[in-house]
């Protein structure tokens, strides 16, 4: 249905509603640029969750548990599905929103130049008709003076007192009157003529045609609109499929969650690599009657047997040096052995660093020799040489830590009365051993305190544990313990057996009772 035939007339009509159009359009316009803000402000606010949420430690601190490591996946996958957002906020951007701009303009400088047609059209048919009005009115003023000249002429030619000029004077006027009402009727003929060709051109041939020109821009503006209303929802259905693959990785996640492994990974981190304790042996307070007596349930196992080895912790012996950070002697067994594994895996690596870079100076240095121009190969031997020296300083560290995870030991914590060896010293004690003295043969006997008066007992211990001496098949444990030094800090504390020989023994593995008199009040730890 054609505008210029069905509404020649509503040309302001039109004018609204080409206005109206431009005006939906640029209202759809501004929708879409809300939603894209919207999109870029939601993908932004899920980013800085993301970011929020994210582990901020090294990946070897962070937990190895299932649930923290889907949690991190559910992360990274929701960081994907922001990303998405972000695609769809460009494509409505770019595809919807600027392209609606655009030919918001294009429409905008389209309709005003058809309009100014369309009002330049009229405003000819305006001036036709206006010229053609002004000749009618022209032949309607020129007549009605016609006919006053005939009225007057006749007055005067029946009048009978009117002299012969007077009558010829009337007479010429009417003449007169009468030739410019002709003419002025035959310019009023040929006026109406021309506007009403006119107006027959205009509103069948120029109205139509601009009319037809709106009518067309009109729908291609609709059209348009219906582009946009697709490609704003291509833009969302372009991402689905990624977004759907977030959202499996998602539940794949949760799905990789798995209970077991966590509560394995808890005992695998904490696992101390000792042994629960065994029963407490009976307290004997009647052996405090007869101190320097002997005791068939104490035994004189050597002193050797009794040593502080690595990790292993012996009742009596040499009072080793506080344990070093370093070779990780603080932690349990278990956890020392992880931690120098770990440290030969790095040493391991830095070490194969050190054999590539060796390789290559090699092949550099032949290169040199075959070409001499290229280079001198004496050159490279000082870089060969520290590579060389950097080897052997890495393969001694890895031979060092292979040697403490080899000698990690565990406690024993079952407590027996047998395995003790008889072995009598005397008592020639100079102190507690310093860091580097040498070691003795396990059955030498040791002179760590002097030849003075023995000391006075303070109190009494129990041993908590029994250890495992340097004979697999041997086993320590004592019953009571005089107590005769207290730790001084250092995690030792000074003992004398019921058979009168002394040492030290951790404190840890020890039930204290100290006696009033010495102290004031009993002291458990």
């Amino acid at each position: 249905m054609s505008w210029g035939t069905e509404l020649w007339d509503q040309f302001d009509n039109l004018d609204k509603h080409t206005q109206w159009g431009i005006d939906f359009l640029e209202r759809y316009a501004k929708f879409v640029k809300e939603r894209l803000d919207i999109e870029q402000n939601y993908a932004k606010q899920l980013r800085n969750l993301v970011k929020k949420y994210c582990p901020k430690r090294s990946k070897d601190e962070e937990p190895r548990f299932t649930s923290c490591l889907s949690f991190y996946s559910i992360l990274n996958e929701l960081n994907d599905y922001a990303g998405q957002r972000e695609v769809v906020a460009e494509e409505m951007a770019h595809k919807v929103y600027g392209e609606l701009m655009r030919y918001s303009q294009d429409l905008k400088a389209e309709r005003k130049h058809h309009l100014q047609e369309g009002r330049k059209a009229q405003q000819y048919l305006d001036h036709c008709w206006k010229q053609m009005d002004n000749s009618k009115r022209k032949f309607e003023r020129e007549c009605r003076e016609a006919e006053k000249s005939q009225v007057t002429y006749e007055r005067l030619d029946n009048d009978i007192n009117a002299t012969k000029s007077e009558v010829e004077k009337a007479k010429a006027q009417f003449y007169l009157r009468t030739h410019m009402a002709d003419e002025s009727k035959n310019e009023y003929a040929a006026q109406l003529q021309n506007f009403n060709a006119e107006q027959w051109k205009h509103f069948n041939n120029a109205i139509p045609n601009i009319f037809k020109k709106l009518q067309d821009m009109d729908e291609r503006r609709t059209v348009k609109i219906g582009e946009t209303y697709r490609s704003f929802a291509e833009a969302e259905r372009k991402v689905i499929p990624i977004i759907s693959k977030c959202l499996e990785g998602m539940v794949s996640a949760a799905k990789a969650v798995d209970e077991r492994r966590d509560s394995a990974i808890v005992v695998e981190s904490f696992k101390s690599g000792f042994e629960p304790p065994g029963d407490f042996p009976f307290e004997d307070y009647s052996q405090n009657l007869n101190r320097t007596g002997s005791d068939a349930t104490i035994s004189n196992t050597p002193k050797g047997d009794r040593e502080r080895d690595g990790n292993k912790l012996w009742l009596f012996g040499k009072k080793p040096k506080v344990p070093s950070l370093e070779d990780f002697s603080h932690l349990p067994p278990e956890q020392r052995r992880k931690k120098l594994q770990q440290r030969i895996d790095e040493l391991s690596k830095e070490l194969q660093k050190e054999m590539d870079q060796r390789d290559a100076l090699n092949k550099m240095k032949d290169v040199y020799e075959k070409n001499p121009q290229m280079g001198d190969p004496n050159s490279l031997q000082p870089k060969i040489s520290e590579t060389i020296c950097n080897m052997e300083k890495l393969r001694s560290e890895i031979h060092k830590n292979e040697v403490k995870t080899l000698k990690k030991t565990k406690p024993n914590n079952r407590v027996e009365d047998e395995g003790w060896k008889e072995h009598h010293t005397p008592r020639h004690r100079t102190g507690p051993p310093q860091p580097g003295q040498p070691h003795h043969d396990p059955h030498e006997f040791d002179d760590e305190f002097d030849d003075d008066d023995p000391l006075p007992v303070i109190g009494h211990c129990k041993a908590l544990y029994s250890f495992d001496g340097e004979d697999s098949n041997e086993k320590q444990s004592e019953s009571v313990l005089y107590i005769i030094e207290e730790d001084k800090g250092d995690g030792w504390t000074r003992a004398r057996k019921q058979s009168g020989e002394e040492g030290y023994v951790p404190t840890s593995y020890i039930d204290i009772t100290l006696e009033k008199s010495s102290k004031g009040a009993v002291t458990y730890i």
